[in-house]
């Protein structure tokens, strides 16, 4: 069974940074395109960053980009959304899901959605 365990919110000052981890268990991430989602209070979930599985490839909301990376430790079985400059519309909660192969960074291609971690970013 496919279960991730996302960790790494808080509260953080705008222009601030923090790191999300998403541990899976029950698979290896190995063969999976990973994703990072956020929901915010009364919007639908976002696609923010998604990574591939065999090159790494990566994926970035235009909203995010040059602010956020994704990686990957296939090793620790972990991937990392190491989030830098971070803006108040940033706030939301962040989950992560896998998919074999799916078609885009959305998030009715991905499954196996974790419990997700709530980022605030308040002065």
């Amino acid at each position: 069974q496919l279960q991730f365990v996302e960790s790494g919110g808080g509260l953080v000052q705008p222009g601030g940074s923090l790191r999300l981890s998403c541990a899976a268990s029950g698979f290896t991430l190995d063969y999976y395109t990973i994703g990072w989602f956020r929901q915010a209070p009364g919007k639908e979930h976002e696609g923010v960053s998604c990574i591939g599985d065999s090159d790494g490839s990566t994926y970035y909301a235009a909203s995010v980009k040059g602010r956020f990376t994704i990686s990957r430790d296939n090793a620790k079985n972990t991937v990392y959304l190491q989030m830098n400059s971070l803006k108040p519309e940033d706030t939301a909660v962040y989950y992560c899901a896998a998919a074999l192969r799916p078609a885009s960074c959305a998030p009715a291609d991905f499954g196996s959605w974790g419990q997700g971690t709530q980022v605030t970013v308040s002065s």
